[in-house]
């Protein structure tokens, strides 16, 4: 970056281990130090915030390809004249119903090579609410119980589009129905794919645990029912407080995450008010075992 925005760049912790508030720069303005500053602290941070910037979809593009290629998600229609761009929107009249994202989740683990990170920049926010929050699964793996964590060493969880599928989709009550065109009912969606519930994070070595409430359906080896218990089990530890950190949105702000170590989660508590975010969504890899 210029000499200038070094010396305003500052970098202010969201928890202690995960989330940070980036200030002091125009991310237009970045050059290549710049970018490779921010990667730096995506992926000591795992979850990067910056406020104030105003970006035009264009441009949002742009910063995102400093982070990889961009991908175009499986059954989400993209924002028109942006294959690689989504609009994350709620009316103010889509009332008493499920929201994009509101569950816990990575995004689409039920690929062969999930995306490595994914990118939102918000047009417009609620006043209050609509935040959303993240999970550090490294953190979470670190303090697992022994038991569980022998007991999870070396199996393989398998994951499938559930919300997008027959076999598993979820309850008609809690589906999004708004303004987010989403394929339902396809039986490609159940495909399953088996992924390391133990991945290395392949930048920083870091284990990780890589299973999700939304799209992991089992524990390979495991008998139905010993594999429920110990998901929900999991999920029951993943969600402990010490684990997340929790961004509120204003107009101008961008969250960029790193897909492969942590989950999210998009709060539905807006009820009235509008919505609508950006988003684009980084190319990975095939997770590794750890």
């Amino acid at each position: 970056m210029s000499a200038a925005q070094s010396l305003s760049m500052q970098v202010s912790s969201l928890t202690p281990r995960l989330g940070a508030e980036v200030s002091g720069i125009d991310i237009r303005n970045l050059d290549d130090a710049g970018f490779d500053t921010l990667r730096r602290l995506w992926l000591d941070y795992k979850v990067l915030f910056l406020r104030a910037q105003n970006l035009t979809l264009e441009e949002l593009q742009h910063f995102s390809r400093q982070f990889g290629d961009l991908m175009q998600l499986p059954y989400i229609k993209p924002h028109e004249g942006y294959p690689y761009i989504i609009r994350v929107l709620k009316e103010a009249d889509e009332i008493n119903m499920g929201v994009f994202g509101g569950d816990w989740h990575s995004d689409f683990s039920f690929l062969a090579a999930p995306p490595c990170a994914s990118i939102l920049y918000a047009e417009q926010v609620p006043e209050v609410g609509g935040d959303t929050l993240w999970i550090d699964m490294v953190q979470a793996l670190r303090a697992l119980p022994a038991e569980q964590l022998a007991l999870l060493r070396g199996k393989i969880a398998v994951h499938s589009g559930t919300p997008y599928g027959v076999r598993h989709a979820p309850e008609e009550s809690t589906r999004f129905k708004g303004s987010i065109e989403i394929e339902r009912n396809n039986p490609e969606a159940d495909r399953e794919t088996r992924h390391p519930a133990i991945c290395r994070h392949p930048d920083t070595g870091e284990e990780m645990l890589f299973v999700n409430p939304t799209y992991t359906t089992h524990i390979e080896g495991l008998a139905a029912a010993q594999s429920a218990a110990l998901l929900a089990d999991l999920y029951r530890h993943c969600t402990r407080p010490e684990f997340t950190c929790r961004f509120r949105w204003a107009r101008g702000s961008i969250a960029l995450w790193d897909n492969r170590s942590t989950l999210h989660y998009a709060v539905n508590d807006y009820d009235g008010e509008r919505r609508c975010l950006y988003r684009t969504t980084i190319a990975g890899a095939a997770p590794l075992p750890a």
